[in-house]
């Protein structure tokens, strides 16, 4: 038998393509994950970037789909979030190919269930796994059809008809695409509104040529903060490869927390539904908490990973989610991670009033931050205890191991310590009330992490 434990990820399927992952390895994942469906749905979407591996190995899902008798609705090119549209608005089960901002010679497989349900490894990854390791067993019924859609338009205007922009002064914003998928869906979403957009790497290019599309990692938002200076934008958006992550800068070209973010966006849904929950993981800000509970919002606190945070928000009603990697889940979006929903409700909040961004953003920016900080170490386990240790016996120290290990100090400060599920590494986030009181902490930690 195969061991997949390798691509088969915690929320997905990821490998290097000619290696890892190929068409008749990717057309069994087809067929199994049709056996998993099967019950739920005759017919599963599956939708596509823009690398080059990525047709082809879409077209070998969907012969997988269609040899265990389900029909398939190819959608084609398409960001993450367009793939959870069509999954919610047709009530499909869904399979979306794109590495997100991974290498070029990566690719994957993001799937869900019916209303873009998640599929992690509790939810059917395991069991897909499962059947593909030990043989996808032979359908002799009739085989299914595919047919081609394009959703581009009514996913448009659907974001559109959730955040209302008529009342919005002209803008001008530039937009990072990342030879991404924004720059197939960004046209289209913001066609018809009073943004004037600079256009940054449109151009849809697998092979990331300008820079790599992860728009969390500072050297990758050089280009977009020059560009904002440079023509004087109101705002910065940068997205990532498959286009269901955005990043913010201001009118300085300075990033914008996706701790702030997930505040600001978090108090204009409160303003729909009074009292409503907000979800937000662990290492958000202290003050995206705060922010909620001041406009009479219920925060609640989850473990990193969007499995988790689906999982909380379709128990709890929430209305909406953040995470500090710029994922925002919506409940008017099935529950799902989308970046472009996220801009739209961030430019509306500026276009409704008349400063910029920075004095926009300011008052949900309440703490200093260090960003998330990887160690390699040899023992996570043993590294996670010292550090444990170390911080037991302080006065005042509270510790808790919802996700990793969390440490909060008599004064407000904090840290995150959490081990990569895939790479023996163990991430760092620290906050504190300014830089000084941050770097302190960190070293603190660091000192003991990597010894």
């Amino acid at each position: 038998m195969p061991d997949l434990s390798g691509i088969v990820k915690a929320y997905d399927i990821r490998g290097v393509v000619g290696e890892q992952l190929d068409e008749a390895l990717v057309r069994d994942f087809g067929a199994a994950f049709a056996l998993l469906v099967k019950t739920e749905a005759p017919t599963v979407v599956i939708g596509h970037d823009m690398r080059d591996s990525s047709p082809g190995l879409s077209a070998a899902f969907a012969e997988g789909v269609t040899s265990q008798g389900l029909d398939v609705v190819s959608i084609g090119l398409c960001s993450t979030d367009e793939l959870y549209f069509a999954s919610g608005s047709l009530n499909l089960p869904g399979a979306m190919f794109t590495a997100s901002h991974n290498p070029a010679k990566y690719n994957g497989i993001k799937m869900c269930r019916s209303g873009a349900a998640p599929v992690g490894q509790d939810t059917g990854l395991a069991e897909i796994r499962d059947t593909v390791e030990q043989g996808v067993p032979v359908f002799e019924g009739r085989r299914g059809s595919v047919t081609e859609r394009d959703v581009l338009g009514e996913y448009a205007g659907y974001l559109r008809g959730l955040v209302d922009l008529s009342g919005s002064r002209p803008l001008k914003v530039v937009v990072d695409a990342g030879n991404g998928m924004g720059g197939h869906t960004v046209p289209t979403v913001f066609a018809g509104l009073p943004i004037e957009i600079v256009p940054m790497y449109f151009e849809l290019d697998g092979t990331f040529p300008n820079h790599e599309a992860n728009p969390l990692d500072p050297k990758n938002i050089v280009d977009l903060q020059a560009k904002v200076r440079e023509t004087g934008a109101d705002a910065g958006l940068a997205f990532d490869g498959d286009a269901d992550r955005c990043f913010v800068v201001d009118e300085r070209g300075e990033p914008v927390s996706p701790s702030a973010i997930t505040a600001l966006v978090a108090v204009r849904e409160l303003v729909k539904e009074p009292g409503g929950t907000i979800i937000h993981n662990l290492i958000t800000s202290t003050g995206v908490p705060e922010i909620v509970a001041e406009h009479g919002g219920k925060p609640m606190r989850t473990r990193v990973g969007h499995s988790f945070i689906k999982a909380e928000m379709a128990r709890t009603g929430a209305i909406f989610g953040g995470e500090h990697s710029a994922h925002y889940y919506f409940r008017d979006f099935w529950r799902a991670d989308t970046g472009m929903l996220a801009a739209l409700h961030v430019l509306a909040a500026l276009g409704e009033q008349d400063g910029p961004l920075s004095a926009l953003t300011q008052d949900f920016s309440r703490y200093a931050a260090s960003g998330e900080i990887n160690s390699t170490v040899d023992d996570q386990v043993a590294r996670m205890l010292a550090v444990k240790d170390a911080y037991a016996g302080k006065s005042g120290a509270q510790i808790d191991e919802l996700d990793g290990l969390t440490v909060r100090l008599a004064g407000g400060a904090w840290f995150n310590l959490r081990p990569s599920n895939t790479e023996p590494l163990l991430r760092l986030n620290v906050e504190a009330a300014d830089r000084t009181a941050v770097q302190a902490l960190t070293d603190d930690v660091l000192a003991l992490v990597r010894g």
